[in-house]
């Protein structure tokens, strides 16, 4: 009796906590490494090409290594694509970058229509490492798209991000927040206990004004759209560089 008294007291604590985790879940926001969830009224944000901001000279890539990035993303969808292994992943090229751990951006348009974007903000592997992966998520996993097909490939241009660590933005208030954000430079993460989200700084074409830039991303987080002007989320920065298909 005492053991089948301990055996229900054991599962109904499993049931309760399975029903805390699934509830948790539930409401998680969109991880802030995922940009290429960016919507607007439930419709995909288009990502456009990047502005440069102050990323440091010895952070930024040569147009050689940008081409070279480029290469290899197109060459890693084609390969998985045709399941023809026979294809390279490249030209041989080194750069001591390309062994750097950096957060990256893939981007995928067809007739300068959004067909996949994924990345990390958050550096978790190195730079080659990542634009191969994300090259992969962004035409075979964006949730919002069938994986790309055969009769696709020859329509699609790719575009390529390359971030600078997200650094937090330390502010007093929410007119102090406005005055110190950048448009067209920075793009930003918010953070609020569990919720959290980002904009590229891609996002400033169609969102150029500072007040609804917040709203929609406070919205985007799962939180209230006027949340930013408590002055209590957590803000970080970052900058990109993009290299683009011509």
């Amino acid at each position: 009796m005492t053991r089948y008294i301990t055996f229900k007291y054991s599962l109904s604590i499993c049931l309760i906590f399975f029903i805390i985790l699934l509830l948790w879940s539930s409401i998680t926001p969109v991880r802030a490494e995922d940009a290429g969830q960016n919507k607007i009224g439930g419709l995909p944000i288009k990502e456009e090409k990047a502005m440069e901001g102050e990323m440091a000279d010895g952070q930024k890539l040569n147009d050689q290594e940008g081409k070279y990035l480029l290469e290899v993303a197109r060459k890693t969808i084609e390969r998985q694509l045709f399941k023809d292994k026979a294809v390279a992943q490249g030209n041989e090229f080194y750069s001591p970058k390309f062994s750097e751990k950096r957060g990256t951006f893939v981007t995928i348009t067809i007739n300068d229509n959004l067909r996949g974007c994924i990345g990390h903000i958050i550096p978790q592997e190195t730079l080659l490492e990542g634009i191969r992966e994300n090259a992969i998520n962004a035409a075979f996993k964006d949730p919002r798209f069938n994986p790309l097909s055969k009769g696709e490939w020859e329509d699609i241009k790719i575009e390529i991000s390359i971030l600078t660590d997200p650094a937090i933005l330390k502010y007093s208030d929410a007119d102090d927040l406005l005055k110190k954000i950048r448009p067209n430079v920075d793009g930003v993460i918010i953070k609020k206990g569990y919720y959290q989200a980002t904009f590229l700084p891609q996002v400033w074409e169609q969102l150029p004004d500072k007040k609804e830039f917040f709203t929609h991303l406070c919205l985007k987080a799962g939180m209230n759209g006027d949340e930013w002007k408590n002055g209590k989320l957590e803000v970080y920065t970052y900058q990109v560089q993009a290299f683009e298909e011509h």
